[in-house]
């Protein structure tokens, strides 16, 4: 049963809700600094930690909460009569539930004019300490990180009277994810810095390198029927990633559902016209931009409508219902694009073999990464990881591909787009030729050949 609980929060949302709720039970809340003064503001009765540990806070409150009747009325096991002597010979009563999210460390280093010294001082200490004790002892503690979770245990607590195990369990996994992404984003940014320790000149690759992944799916198998499979993302996700997407209609995405789409709608969004890429087995078999998305879709299928029948389409605007009904007529496995119109999801809403993702208008380019994994040899050579930033070509570098001819930039540079997501060897059909020493013989070849059509 939850008697006492302690609240310390950097993000209030909710909490004086939540807080009034508990005194209403008849919970005792201890309090820190802001939270505190939230709290009896707002008419609810709390103590200060400072006030109950007969310590004060010291060091600009870099010391409140690092107190034996803290950590001992937390980490205590009732079901050890050691435990609970131990506590009455001290006189700590127990704490039944901490409520602390943590110093915001990565929005501080996020912002562009961030000092080491705000990143120092936005470094949480105490609260990440009650985190983990409170999960470690998650059997007597009800620990929580997450606003979102306050309405579920308020429910439990009205209805059964306490939280069950189940829920204390999960809310402890949550937090140990929650204080490992905190450290892993510390460790991250400080060994980015260089010999200069400025923010404006961090290298984009850590010395040591932490990922933070959250399981979004587990799939039927993995890119052969023997293989298993799971999609995570990342729990910072950025705006225009495919991990935004939602699902309108159609079957499950399969592993290779996503890693075409993925390539599909990396490739798609780096054109600023209205574009459509079609992807079958990795590699796109039609890209092409127009006037509208009607066009841009005309053009890609042509260029190989073979290879395009149970591929994967996406478009860099809304789809409208002209679009949709022209990309009905073929199977498509996916269709994505950053939302659809009415029209447009009538004309598709009867093909029900086809998964349709919306992006809520996420078209943004992102410096998104590419990670691959290299296999070590052995047992003496450890598994290892390469990083690769993928940024957007610019016009500049179309004009320098046709040895700086402008009049053709345009096409090359949509032209290497396309081929920047191509897995493999690929032959472009463009406009007009690039010419120079830097076409191989190959290209000339190949291009020969398409023209003799």
């Amino acid at each position: 049963m939850i008697k006492q609980a302690l609240i310390s929060v950097s993000d209030k949302s909710g909490v004086i809700e939540f807080a009034r709720a508990l005194s209403s039970m008849g919970v005792a809340l201890l309090s820190t600094g802001g939270t505190a003064k939230l709290l009896a503001d707002n008419g609810i009765a709390v103590t200060e930690v400072a006030d109950y540990t007969g310590f004060p806070e010291m060091l600009d409150g870099r010391v409140k909460t690092l107190h034996p009747k803290i950590h001992g009325g937390i980490l205590a096991r009732r079901d050890f009569p050691e435990h609970a002597a131990a506590l009455a010979t001290h006189a700590i009563p127990t704490i039944d539930m901490v409520v602390v999210n943590l110093y915001p460390f990565a929005q501080t280093v996020a912002r562009e004019h961030c000092t080491l010294e705000d990143a120092i001082e936005n470094i949480d200490i105490g609260g990440p300490a009650m985190l983990r004790s409170s999960a470690k002892n998650h059997k007597d503690v009800v620990v929580l990180c997450d606003p979102t979770d306050y309405a579920g245990v308020l429910q439990q607590m009205t209805q059964q009277g306490d939280v069950d195990y189940e829920t204390r369990f999960t809310l402890a996994k949550k937090v140990f994810a929650h204080t490992a992404q905190y450290d892993g984003s510390i460790t991250n940014y400080f060994t980015s810095l260089g010999q200069d320790k400025l923010h404006a000149t961090r290298s984009a690759f850590p010395v040591t390198l932490n990922l933070h992944f959250e399981k979004m799916q587990e799939m039927r198998y993995g890119e052969n029927p023997h293989q298993s499979a799971a999609f995570y993302r990342d729990l910072r996700v950025a705006d225009g990633a495919l991990a935004n997407y939602t699902q309108l209609q159609g079957k499950e995405l399969s592993y290779n559902n996503i890693a075409d789409a993925d390539a599909a709608w990396e490739c798609v969004k780096t054109f600023d016209e209205a574009a459509c890429v079609i992807i079958k087995h990795a590699n796109p078999c039609g890209v092409a931009v127009g006037a509208s998305s009607l066009e841009a879709y005309s053009k890609a299928f042509q260029t190989d409508p073979t290879s395009a029948f149970g591929g994967i389409i996406a478009f860099n605007r809304e789809l409208d219902v002209n679009a949709a009904e022209a990309v009905a007529k073929q199977f498509v496995e996916v269709l994505i694009a950053p939302s659809f119109t009415d029209g447009a999801r009538t004309a598709l809403s009867i093909l029900s073999g086809m998964s349709i993702a919306d992006l809520a208008q996420a078209v943004t380019l992102q410096e998104s990464a590419r990670l691959t994994r290299v296999p070590g040899i052995g047992k003496k050579t450890a598994e290892r990881l390469l990083l690769e930033l993928k940024g957007k070509l610019g016009a500049d570098l179309g004009a320098q591909a046709n040895g700086g001819h402008p009049d053709a930039s345009a096409d090359i540079l949509n032209a290497l787009l396309a081929l920047g997501y191509s897995d493999k060897e690929a032959v472009l059909a463009m406009k007009q030729v690039p010419q120079g020493a830097g076409v191989s013989d190959g290209i000339k070849h190949a291009l020969k050949v398409l023209s003799k059509g």
